[in-house]
């Protein structure tokens, strides 16, 4: 056989054994005739398959279907609770991390200050929070199948590779690799908001489309990007900065470089300035008894009816509608899910949005679309969890852990 016969040859495994395994955790309990069925593999790859996985645990046989007449089936479900992963969520200034099982259920968790410049002290200070985190909780963890790392920035979650962190001096960062080595298990990386649209897709708001649109506003403003149910990725294996788009060529200076852009206008910090701003210039609000203003007191304050909060958010509201518009008119998502602490007033930004994706989209394309709140937006490494969940899912992890 030739190198490419090989290749062609491990290919086919992982896609089938990723084939049966998806349908058994998507639509378990299933019997291997339906998996069969479904799958369109034949009966006897499927017993082969099944017999790998209920041979390294993966899955279990449960309780018998109901029989049709004839032999009765039974079912299939995955095994989640003994293996175990830690996902990682790394910001600009801090580190969380939690420990998951597979069936997404996680069983601690920890919030930590992490101030880095460079490189070196981001992969010599993770190693260290991650080293700690597992030594704090190695009694609870029986299989460390994987770790999932999600931070901001441009990153090419094929190669793991991080080509950039917004204020840190890096290049070409091959973080997967160096974490793999560290701690002898798979790891997997992407980027933060790309990840939290993925995690919408498998576990929360958008678990029942295929195609959706995460909007995050945070101390940036970007987007996720699901179509047909995989994360929509460039030729760089970056998509979704809408942040940039810009609004108002004679707008503040972003940190891209250009003017105008949304992110000046609708991320957290740009909400904060806009309002002090206001507040400095003498525009009364009950926002001005507070020493230090954050994003939960605007959207409290805006609720209860202060004109200036309110009027700020209808504002981010408008803009983030105009460009989710263009978003809209290009994708024609089935559902638009918005994250942020924004969405705490959503019953003013929501409408807001609305209303302008309604004016400058096409009407087929925003006539019953949804526009909801996130659902994992306190479960802040559920995105990096996913990363490990889709490597299951697509094959990837699943053909190691049956090699082992």
């Amino acid at each position: 056989m030739t190198g490419g016969q090989i290749g062609n040859v491990v290919l086919v495994k992982q896609l089938n054994g990723a084939a049966v395994y998806r349908l058994i955790d998507q639509q378990g309990p299933i019997s291997r005739i339906q998996v069969a069925d479904v799958s369109q593999l034949a009966p006897a790859s499927v017993t082969k398959i099944t017999r790998q996985l209920m041979k390294r645990g993966l899955i279990k046989e449960v309780a018998q279907q109901a029989s049709t007449g004839g032999r009765r089936a039974i079912s299939l479900t995955t095994e989640g609770e003994p293996f175990h992963s830690v996902a990682i969520r790394l910001g600009r200034d801090y580190v969380q991390l939690s420990l998951f099982n597979l069936d997404a259920v996680e069983l601690a968790s920890t919030h930590s200050l992490f101030n880095y410049l460079n490189q070196s002290d981001l992969e010599s200070g993770l190693i260290q929070h991650i080293q700690s985190f597992l030594d704090e909780h190695k009694d609870k963890i029986n299989q460390l199948i994987a770790i999932g790392i999600v931070l901001p920035g441009l990153v090419d979650p094929v190669e793991g590779v991080v080509d950039y962190i917004p204020n840190t001096d890096i290049d070409n960062f091959a973080l997967s690799g160096i974490v793999k080595v560290a701690f002898n298990v798979e790891c997997f990386i992407g980027n933060d908001i790309r990840g939290k649209a993925l995690a919408e897709h498998y576990f929360g708001a958008s678990q029942d489309c295929k195609d959706s649109i995460l909007v995050s506003v945070h101390r940036g403003t970007g987007a996720g990007i699901i179509v047909n149910g995989q994360v929509f990725l460039g030729s760089n294996r970056n998509v979704g900065e809408i942040g940039h788009i810009q609004i108002d060529p004679l707008g503040s200076q972003c940190q891209c470089g250009n003017f105008g852009c949304l992110e000046t206008v609708a991320s957290n910090p740009a909400i904060l300035a806009s309002i002090t701003a206001l507040i400095n210039k003498g525009h009364p609000s009950s926002l001005s008894s507070l020493d230090k203003i954050t994003m939960v007191d605007v959207c409290q304050h805006a609720l209860e009816g202060d004109e200036l909060a309110k009027q700020s958010l209808i504002r981010v509201g408008n803009e983030l509608g105009k460009v989710i518009a263009i978003t809209v008119n290009l994708f024609n998502p089935q559902k638009i899910i918005i994250a942020g602490d924004i969405t705490q007033a959503a019953e003013l930004v929501f409408p807001a949005i609305r209303r302008n994706v309604e004016a400058q989209s096409l009407t087929t394309f925003h006539t019953d679309l949804p526009i909801v709140a996130s659902e994992l937006e306190a479960k802040p490494t559920m995105g990096a969890f996913s990363m490990i969940k889709r490597a299951m899912l697509n094959g990837v992890l699943l053909q190691k852990l049956l090699e082992e």
